[in-house]
């Protein structure tokens, strides 16, 4: 039980390596070429357009469900409408270059593309009600999240600065920023993906009534709704569910309701926007995750479970490409874990900044 544990979890990391290092890469290269203050100078009207761009915008962005907060914040801020704001809000967690990179190799193309439409389509729809049924008059309140300050701070000092615009702040952002502040949430979606693999027999679900169809669907929900689910790690997971014998549908819920929704994203956006807002939110993320993925279902032939357990072929590149993980990851674990048992005293930090 053991080893073939932790064959699955090797096969895994061999198959999601390469494709979420060249994701990350691509998402770095993203990140110096947006200019800077680019969002908040575009959604600051009550109309269709401000909602799609900030919807187009985001999609592609790589930013996590705690990360996205303290942008949508500032776009509300510099006077984006709370439309464009919720858009941004929905759209953005979902996907990701990385995120649709990976959900390629693991899912295949049909269901990546179709998880960039979701994405689209929900942030659409949500803007436009917000928009349609809320009144923009509520000031933002001041966001407590320690990681959203940290994220918004070093957005403000990004604007406030002219970028380097290098490849070596492309691969910073992409290989240490980004990967880090995922790298807890992949981890733990690895594990439990191989766990998956290991005591659940590809297939075995599918025999099971409730999994299936719309209940399936409804579990899945119920489950991702309170959750952080990062969207890019938890791809190996859903790819699990579907070998174990789930719908692709149920992995679309979960790929859609788990990085948009959480306790702490829900009570954020509760005091920034207010209460209609909040409802709009919930219930455009909780239909159309369900809606869409019965439409994939119908729509769309899925991969079956023999094709997508099958194991990747140990090349020289996803070789190496797994050994640049394993290090990264290795590194960033050891490196909280020491900050963990050797907090830097408030005293020495101001006695070096005194000193400098």
């Amino acid at each position: 039980m053991i080893i073939t544990y932790f064959t699955s979890l090797w096969h895994l990391l061999l198959q999601l390596s390469p494709w979420l290092l060249l994701g990350m890469l691509i998402a770095g290269i993203l990140h110096i070429m947006l200019p800077v203050g680019f969002i908040q100078r575009h959604f600051g009207r009550r109309r269709f357009l401000s909602v799609l761009k900030a919807v187009a915008v985001g999609v592609p962005m790589p930013l996590c469900s705690c990360g996205v907060i303290p942008t949508a914040i500032g776009l509300k801020k510099d006077g984006a409408s709370d439309g464009a704001a919720t858009g941004f809000l929905i759209s953005t967690p979902q996907t990701g270059i990385d995120s649709i990179v990976v959900s390629a190799a693991f899912l295949g193309w049909p269901f990546a593309l179709f998880k960039v439409v979701s994405a689209l389509i929900s942030g659409l729809i949500g803007g436009l009600l917000v928009n349609l049924f809320h009144k923009d008059n509520t000031p933002p309140a001041p966001d407590n999240c320690p990681h959203c300050r940290t994220v918004s701070s070093s957005n403000s000092s990004r604007s406030s600065s002219p970028p380097s615009r290098s490849l070596r702040e492309a691969l910073h952002f992409a290989f240490i920023s980004l990967l880090r502040d995922i790298y807890r949430w992949l981890i733990l979606g690895l594990l439990l993906a191989a766990l998956i693999s290991t005591l659940i027999p590809p297939g075995s679900l599918a025999e099971i009534r409730w999994t299936q169809g719309l209940p399936g669907m409804f579990a899945v929900l119920l489950i991702s709704l309170p959750m952080y689910i990062c969207a890019t790690a938890s791809v190996p997971l859903a790819a699990s569910l579907v070998v174990a014998g789930m719908s692709p549908g149920a992995a679309l819920v979960l790929l859609m309701a788990g990085p948009v929704t959480n306790i702490t994203t829900v009570g954020t956006i509760y005091r920034s926007f207010g209460k209609t807002v909040i409802v709009i939110y919930l219930a455009t993320v909780a239909t159309l995750s369900i809606v869409l993925g019965l439409l994939f279902n119908w729509v769309l032939l899925a991969p079956s479970p023999t094709q997508l357990h099958s194991h990747p072929e140990s090349n020289p590149f996803s070789l190496a490409a797994t050994l640049v993980l394993i290090t990264l990851l290795t590194y960033f674990s050891l490196s909280d874990l020491y900050k963990r048992f050797h907090p830097v005293a408030p005293n020495s930090v101001s006695g070096t900044h005194e000193k400098s």
